[in-house]
């Protein structure tokens, strides 16, 4: 990679803090599976991401966004080596200095453990404010290029979720889960969604819910058509694991929901 001549590459050696990954599933309630994992950032004592993030800054936001890409393949080539579950990865779009360069190590990563890159998905999240909208269009479709999925994460929180879904339509988006909580007993919400869903569709994106805690919320989210989920009423993330499914297989189809876009 330091051929590529950019800032980031040159500015190697390991980072000060170590660090590993939870896995939180990703569920296909129509298909009664698991669609996926998420790998969600840790400290190596289980300490959470708060307390790695806090020690991320400037002058390592590349090794750190790299060296987290390359942790979570490698885990999930020896948690899961199968060709259908996913794995989706958080990325930092201010992180990434040339789009098919900094996808090197990932590639690598990925054929060293023997881990399909078309089963990956990356993340970036509405919080993390777009610098550059136009440079992250250029990482989409690149990324896509590749065969990767991409997902927006947090939607309905954060930075202007519905100008980013105008200016880059991802594979998924991820409802923030301010806005799933409490869903069955609020009408503003459930509209909201509806429509939300709606749009996507007619988008051709797919839409996943976060932060599912109740078979309320379940049932209110599976009435807007919305199928993929994750969330503790599943199962909470397990450090450097495939934690147990709740219940898997045994969750209520959808009432008079109209079809998920494939």
């Amino acid at each position: 990679m330091s051929k590529t001549g950019c800032q980031g590459c040159r500015d190697g050696g390991p980072l000060p803090f170590g660090f590993t990954m939870a896995f939180q599933p990703i569920l296909d309630v129509s298909r009664n599976r698991v669609w996926g994992y998420e790998a969600l950032v840790r400290g190596e004592a289980g300490e959470g991401a708060g307390w790695v993030l806090g020690q991320v800054d400037e002058s390592n936001r590349y090794r750190f966004d790299q060296a987290c890409r390359v942790r979570a393949i490698e885990l999930a080539g020896a948690l899961f080596p199968d060709t259908e579950t996913r794995l989706s990865i958080n990325f930092m779009p201010n992180a990434v200095y040339e789009p098919a360069a900094c996808i090197r190590a990932t590639l690598e990563a990925a054929r060293r453990v023997g881990f399909s890159h078309q089963q990956i998905m990356f993340e970036f999240t509405e919080n993390e404010r777009m610098i550059d909208v136009s440079h992250v269009q250029r990482i989409i479709a690149e990324y896509r290029r590749q065969g990767f999925l991409t997902a927006l994460d947090d939607f309905g929180a954060g930075y202007a979720g519905l100008n980013l879904l105008a200016s880059f339509q991802p594979d998924l988006i991820k409802l923030d889960m301010e806005l799933v909580r409490g869903v069955a007993y609020s009408a503003a919400r459930q509209t909201i969604i509806a429509c939300v869903t709606t749009m996507a569709r007619e988008l051709n994106v797919t839409v996943l819910a976060e932060g599912v805690e109740t078979e309320a919320e379940l049932m209110a989210l599976r009435a807007a058509g919305i199928d993929l989920f994750q969330g503790y009423l599943f199962a909470k993330p397990a450090l450097a694991a495939l934690p147990a499914v709740s219940s898997l297989g045994g969750w209520p189809a959808a009432e008079a929901a109209p079809p998920r876009a494939a």
